[in-house]
């Protein structure tokens, strides 16, 4: 099973800073261990919406273009992992051993099962 894990962005996140290098080094050291632990598929952090842009689709089919960056950050992925575990409980523990992505925040990650091609049936 795979599951796409999603980091929520804050508003240091959004600022475009940087994170502390302790943290960078304390989450390398988590994805060396999913790595070497074969559950590791990728993992990123984004750049600010600021970078970013949105494209719309209307209900007649129009596309319009949205630039970043984008007013509520608590609805924003700041980075993400994709892990193929055998189950969502094994996902569940192994985000729970990771570090705190925002330390002296609250902080959610999100964990979602993604859709398998044998979810869709013959067709």
């Amino acid at each position: 099973m795979r599951f796409m894990v999603m980091v929520k962005a804050n508003e240091s996140s959004e600022s475009g800073a940087l994170p502390d290098p302790k943290l960078v080094a304390e989450m390398g050291k988590f994805n060396e261990e999913l790595a070497k632990a074969g559950v590791l598929l990728a993992g990123e952090g984004l750049q600010a919406s600021s970078k970013g842009a949105r494209v719309r689709f209307s209900a007649d089919n129009q596309r319009s273009v949205i630039d970043g960056p984008f007013s509520e950050s608590k609805e924003l992925v700041a980075g993400f992992w994709l892990l193929e575990v055998k189950s969502k409980e094994e996902a569940i523990e192994w985000i729970k051993r990771s570090p705190h992505p925002f330390p002296g925040s609250v902080t959610e990650v999100e964990i979602r099962q993604l859709f398998e091609a044998s979810d869709f049936g013959p067709a």
